[in-house]
């Protein structure tokens, strides 16, 4: 057999390899699609992170830590409590609370 010739399958086997390039290419996709998801979320918890701390005068890691409590708290998703968290706009009731329990102490 020479370099150029070309082995031809059956039919089934290239339905099998078809099947499998489908199969690994949805998988990409979706792969993707969460890499961006979570790239997103990321981008809106660092955001949210930055308000907290300018508010409030803590380091960003406290900032975080205040969210995440908060979050638990008041057993919220932390990115829907993070989107709550916007510049300019009152801070949410979840997180109040929490930033009042915490100067009580």
């Amino acid at each position: 057999m020479e370099s150029t010739d070309i082995e031809v399958g059956t039919v089934e086997e290239a339905s099998v390899a078809v099947a499998r390039l489908l199969a690994v290419t949805h998988a990409t996709y979706e792969r993707r699609a969460q890499l961006e998801h979570a790239l997103h979320s990321r981008i809106a918890i660092e955001q949210a992170k930055g308000v907290v701390a300018e508010r409030y005068g803590l380091e960003l890691e406290e900032a975080f830590q205040l969210i995440r409590r908060a979050a638990r708290t008041n057993r919220m998703k932390l990115h829907d409590l993070v989107a709550a968290i916007k510049p300019g706009e009152p801070s949410p009731a979840e997180l109040l609370t929490v930033v009042s329990d915490d100067k009580r102490v």
